[in-house]
């Protein structure tokens, strides 16, 4: 039985967290019990009540952790417990807590099984109280109806909320594993391009190599015309790799930052930027590698900044290109090596690779500096180098 899902996964979590109400009514619900208890005379009473407190939430913490069918004994326990209370000191509040962790039952058959029998017990037992203590309950009536249909609607609530975020998360597992076989498709469709463009040129530079080498010094004039071939084929695969990797679909900054502005609206995170995300002379590996260290540094201020603002700032230099992301957020503790969780390391790898580099402040919330050095484009003309 897979009753440990969602927010109830951790055994520790005594409180739902998942069911729209604050921890402190939760609070509420477990000192209720000692005021019903209180009002009685007997100190036994007192005494014996207490001890049924205890009990059921030794047994309500140990339905969390039991991975077996020892979950129906603590669950049963609980019941009787809750029935106990109910009939005694007129504290029926513990079939919330029973509602709320059937809900969390995944197994169908044991959902509804356990739903029937905490339904048909919960009203049997408010049916008797208001016969063994008709002016306890008639002074409580209005929270009795609420309990009731919390009784009748939690456990259908909490059911089908996990069942949604079950989906959900083979959703997201989908579309990772969907990501990841295209990531591997691109690389393989690459790697076939260069095969068929260089692999064919490459063998017969290497051939015309050797012909050469072996013609210097016997015919000069055709060894001299094969280095002619050798060079006029190199020219020609530097061309045909260029063309191909200018076809390529590369993240362009300007197009980035559109995107960057969208997440942001959704994510109710106002947005301002300055300076022209059209880059000027930038050669492509450059800007992709900026356009997705921003990414990154944005979909950091989404998930871990509790920012309400976010700006950036883009900076063309003569000989830097520099771009800066602020949020009034949280702010970073700890060094930003710590934080790997969050691609930092993975953007200070990539803009290494283009002689860049990423530095982290934390100055009224945080900003992250992405800087690479100027690279002036090859032209159409320039030869082989």
């Amino acid at each position: 039985m897979s009753h440990k899902e969602g927010a109830m996964r951790n055994w520790f979590h005594i409180f739902p967290k998942n069911t729209g109400l604050s921890s402190y009514v939760w609070i509420i619900f477990c000192l209720l019990p000692f005021y019903f208890i209180i009002r009685s005379a007997s100190f036994i009473e007192i005494t014996f009540g207490i001890i049924m407190i205890i009990l059921f939430f030794i047994a309500y913490r140990l339905s969390f952790i039991s991975t077996s069918g020892f979950v129906y004994l603590w669950v049963s326990a609980e019941m009787a417990i809750s029935i106990f209370m109910t009939l005694h000191f007129g504290y029926f509040y513990f079939s919330l807590f029973l509602a709320i962790f059937i809900g969390n039952i995944q197994n169908k058959i044991g959902f509804f099984t356990l739903y029937s029998i905490h339904l048909l017990t919960t009203i049997a037992a408010i049916n008797i109280g208001f016969f063994i203590k008709n002016d306890l309950f008639f002074s409580q009536l209005p929270f009795i109806i609420i309990g009731l249909i919390g009784v009748i609607l939690l456990p259908f609530n909490m059911y089908n909320r996990n069942k949604r975020e079950v989906l959900e998360n083979q959703l997201e597992d989908a579309n990772k594993k969907i990501s990841e076989l295209v990531v591997i498709e691109e690389r393989q469709r690459i790697a076939r391009d260069l095969h068929d463009t260089l692999g064919q040129k490459l063998s017969l530079i290497g051939l015309k190599s050797d012909l050469a080498g072996r013609l210097i010094d016997v015919n000069p004039i055709s060894a001299k015309n094969e280095i002619n071939d050798i060079n006029q084929t190199a020219r020609t695969a530097l061309k045909e790799v260029r063309e191909m990797v200018s076809d390529m679909k590369g993240a362009k900054l300007k197009d980035e930052v559109i995107r960057i502005k969208q997440i942001l609206k959704a994510a109710e995170i106002d947005f301002t930027i300055e300076g022209n995300p059209q880059l000027e002379s930038t050669p492509l590996l450059v800007e992709n590698v900026l356009s997705m260290c921003l990414k990154e540094a944005v979909t950091n201020v989404v998930k871990h900044s509790q920012a309400t603002c976010c700006s950036i700032m883009i900076k063309q230099s003569h000989d830097e290109l520099a771009i800066e992301v602020h949020d009034n957020g949280i702010g970073i503790t700890g060094s930003a090596d710590s934080f790997k969780g969050h691609g930092l390391s993975g953007m200070r790898e990539r803009l290494e690779f283009v002689n860049g580099n990423l530095s982290i402040e934390s100055s009224n919330g945080t900003i992250v500096n992405l800087r690479v050095p100027k690279v002036i484009k090859e032209t159409k003309q320039e030869g082989l180098v």
